[in-house]
Formats: C-alpha cells, sequence, structure tokens
C-alpha cells in the first residue's frame, strides 16, 4: 500500500513539473513532453501494481460485531475502491462467532482476519495467529497493554476499548421523580426501580428493560454481569484469573438480578423468548428508564429518531460490594484483531495493510470513531474509542463518561470475563440464570452458584489439561 502511494504521489509531482514547464522554450517543451511520458509510465506502472495487489492479495475479514456490520461493509468497499484490493466482511450472528469461526477456518476460504476475546479465547486459535510484532498496526498502538502477547510475540492487537454499564434515560427518571445523582449505590438503585415498579400503571414505563435470555441477548448477564462477581473476588485476592473461583459474591449476583428481572418490562418467566432487539426496542420506545448494555449501543440509541445526549447517560452497575460511591464503569475489551499465518502471503501483506489503513487514513478512522453522519454514505460510525496514535477523540457519550469518571478519581470495573474458562461455561450458567427466573426457589439459586463454581473447575481443567 506504502509503493502505491508513493507511486501517486510521484505522479502529482511529474503532473506540476509538466504544468511549469507550459509556455516556455522549445527545449522546456520537449522537457515537459518528457516530463509527461515518465509521469504517464509511472502512473500506468502504478495502476498495473494495484491491479497486481488485487490479484495476488485479498482480504476476509471475520466480523464479530453484529451491530457494526453496516459500517465494515461499507469499509470494505471504500478500501477496494482506494487500493483495487478485495476486502470480504461476513459477519457472525449474535452469540455464533466461535462456531462460525471453526467452520469457516476448516473451509477453502478461510479468514485472513479474525477475532479473539482475550487469553483464553487465544489458547483455540494461538496455531492460527501471524506474529504482529514489528508490523504497522503494533506500532500505532498507543500502549503495549492493548497487545495480546506472550513473550515477544503479539498474537492480537485490541481495535477497540469499550466501557458497559446501566444505559439510563434522564427524562423518564426525571418523570419519575429522580436524578442519576439520586444513585449511587445498588441501595439506592434498589430503592429507585421497586418505586418506579410499584407506580408503573401511573408512569406509564418499567424499571428496567427486558433481561432477554435468548442467544442474541444473553451474553449481557452470563457474561458482563457475571463480570461483577467475579472482579471482586479477584480484586480481594489480588489475582487476575483462576483454575477455581469459590463465588464469593455470588449473592450479590442474585440480589442484582432479582432487580432486572422483577422489575421489567415483562414477565421473568417470558425472558428466554425475549431477544436483545426486544430489549433495545423497549428502552428507545421509552418503555424503560434502565437499560444494561454498551457503549457499543450509542448509534443504537442516539441519532435521528432515537435519543440526544442530553437524553441519556450511563451509570456503574452497582452489586453491593466495595466503595460504590467512587465505582465507574466497566471498562475493557475483548475484541483484539488476528491475522491467519496460514493464508497466502500476498494475503497476509494485503490484511495487514488492510489493519493499517484501518487506523491511520482519515475517512476510516471517522468511520470507526464518529457518530451520526460519519460514514462516507451519511449513516452513522462505529463510535468506537480505539487505542491507536492517530485516533480523533470519540463522538461517544457513553466514551466520553468513562473518560470523565476516571478523571474525577472513580476506579473502572476492569473485564474479568476474558478469563471464564469456556463457552461452554457461559451457556450452562445462562440455562441456570433461566431456570431460576421463571421460578426463584433457593434451590434453583443452588444450581446457579454450581454452574458458576463447580463448572469454572470442571471447564478449566478440560481446557488447560
Amino acid at each position: 500500500m506504502k509503493k502505491r502511494l508513493l507511486a501517486l504521489s510521484t505522479v502529482a509531482a511529474f503532473s506540476i513539473a509538466a504544468l511549469s514547464g507550459c509556455g516556455g522554450s522549445s527545449g522546456e517543451t520537449t522537457a515537459a513532453a518528457e516530463t509527461e511520458e515518465a509521469a504517464a509510465d509511472t502512473e500506468k506502472s502504478a495502476e498495473e501494481e494495484a491491479a497486481a495487489d488485487a490479484e495476488g492479495g485479498s482480504v476476509y475479514y471475520l466480523n464479530f460485531k453484529p451491530e457494526q456490520d453496516a459500517q465494515w461493509q461499507e469499509m470494505a468497499q471504500m478500501y477496494t475502491e482506494a487500493t483495487g484490493v478485495p476486502v470480504k466482511v461476513t459477519t457472525a450472528a449474535s452469540g455464533t462467532y466461535e462456531t462460525m469461526l471453526t467452520s469457516e477456518m476448516a473451509s477453502s476460504d478461510a479468514p485472513t482476519m479474525f477475532q479473539v476475546n482475550g487469553p483464553v479465547g487465544l489458547n483455540n486459535w494461538k496455531d492460527y495467529c501471524y506474529d504482529l510484532a514489528g508490523s504497522g498496526i503494533y506500532g500505532e498502538l498507543t500502549s503495549d497493554d492493548y497487545a495480546l502477547k506472550e513473550g515477544d510475540t503479539v498474537y492480537g492487537i485490541a481495535y477497540v476499548i469499550e466501557s458497559y454499564g446501566i444505559i439510563t434515560n434522564k427524562t423518564l427518571l426525571s418523570e419519575a421523580g429522580y436524578t442519576v445523582d439520586d444513585i449511587k449505590s445498588f441501595e439506592d438503585l434498589k430503592k429507585v426501580a421497586e418505586d418506579i415498579t410499584a407506580r408503573k400503571d401511573e408512569l406509564g414505563f418499567s424499571a428496567f428493560t427486558s433481561a432477554g435470555m435468548d442467544s442474541s441477548s444473553d451474553w449481557r448477564f452470563k457474561t458482563h454481569l457475571a463480570n461483577l462477581p467475579i472482579y471482586f473476588e479477584y480484586k480481594d485476592k489480588g489475582i487476575s484469573s483462576t483454575d477455581a473461583i469459590e463465588g464469593t459474591y455470588l449473592d450479590n449476583y442474585r440480589n442484582i438480578w432479582n432487580l432486572y428481572i422483577n422489575n421489567a418490562t415483562c414477565d421473568p418467566a417470558e425472558l428466554t423468548a425475549k431477544t436483545a432487539n426486544d430489549s433495545l426496542n423497549e428502552f428507545v420506545n421509552g418503555e424503560a428508564v434502565f437499560y444494561q448494555n454498551g457503549s457499543w449501543e450509542y448509534a443504537n440509541v442516539v441519532g435521528e429518531g432515537k435519543f440526544t445526549d442530553d437524553d441519556v447517560t450511563m451509570i456503574p452497575i452497582y452489586i453491593g460490594v466495595g466503595d460504590e460511591a467512587n465505582q465507574g464503569l466497566c471498562t475493557g475489551s475483548e475484541n483484539y484483531w488476528c491475522i491467519n499465518k496460514n493464508a497466502d502471503e500476498a494475503d497476509i501483506q494485503a490484511t495487514l495493510d488492510f489493519m493499517e489503513w484501518c487506523v491511520t487514513d482519515e475517512a476510516a478512522l471517522k468511520a470507526m470513531t464518529g457518530g451520526e453522519g460519519a460514514m462516507p454514505s451519511g449513516g452513522a460510525g462505529m463510535a468506537f474509542a480505539i487505542p491507536f496514535k492517530q485516533a480523533p477523540e470519540s463522538t461517544n457519550l457513553f466514551v466520553a463518561l468513562d473518560a470523565s469518571m476516571t478523571a474525577e478519581g472513580k476506579t473502572p470495573v476492569s473485564w474479568n470475563f476474558t478469563t471464564m474458562p469456556s463457552e461452554e461455561w457461559k451457556n450452562m450458567l445462562g440455562s441456570a440464570l433461566s431456570v431460576y427466573a421463571a421460578d426463584q426457589t433457593d434451590a434453583n439459586w443452588a444450581g446457579v452458584v454450581s454452574a458458576f463454581v463447580d463448572n469454572w473447575a470442571a471447564e478449566y481443567t478440560l481446557a488447560n489439561g
């Protein structure tokens, strides 16, 4: 890609020289003609090189994020139009990425660019990962903290830093007689939510959106909400992973889960049929005040026909543990780009070039970090916070809130769910949560505890021998 840009720059330089020769002596005219001929040859050479690149290398990106599929399709088209290099983007449906990646890697047209969710995810794909040490994109990172490394080998590059918490409709909260300043702890949140539930017929809205437990939505609770008891246990012990979780804060997990499912837009027994879209639509349509989700949902809740930045905010997920007055949002990354080392050499180089373009090209950066109208088509950008040197400040309100809380001295909750031992562990926990939601007995909660604690040890042993 750099060679092509250099060739095009050379064309521009020759063109300027040719224009400056116009109107001079016959010698100058001859020189200009020779210059024009050289420029034409150079331009032809650049076009031939681009065509050769297109024939010799291509990119196939298996995208993890369905909510950004439209933007990635447009960026692929942008890159192909600019360079001639074919870029294919396929997006996995929510909750199916690992299965689809396994299938696609076994095909004759395997992805050249894929992602893992952190150290545990890397275990499954390490043998497929190209070493990104010394690559252009690695050099663009603002910190080594955003590289997935073992020794000097760089297996993955975090391409987005995200935050999640409880997205809050400030207008509805005000109609209920509260502001976000009234919610600084789990007890505060419980008081407000239960009061809204007691008056929901009068108010015309519920406290929480449906905690959908189908595959498009259950990750919010079996993974993201489950991060909270893991985070506080790790914090107590001063560790960053474990082969045997103890479940010290599972009573707190039960309390926040009870609050979600018993103060929502639907009966708890209906949750297995509720989807991510149901929950999003309930929030956007003003049916509930609170919606657990992350900064990646910004473009889905803010924009034309939706809310403004003044209408919404995000508060921490409180579960009644620690210094809640100084707790921040859950912030981190489980999104690491990797390159398939088994791809053709030309495809590997094409993919390295594409990755670097994504984080250095002005239009690509705008698409990745901008909000409404950031795409060349006029559509909303991804509104990501990205950890690269040339990245502009994100226009994402929720990203800005995380930065503001951290600046105030509040402690972000780290993403420890990347240490969960397996996808099967999450699935078993999700099933147990659904059973408990439909029939909230102590016996059914014991099933949740067993899924959390016993299955952790069992799945860790299976994964690590």
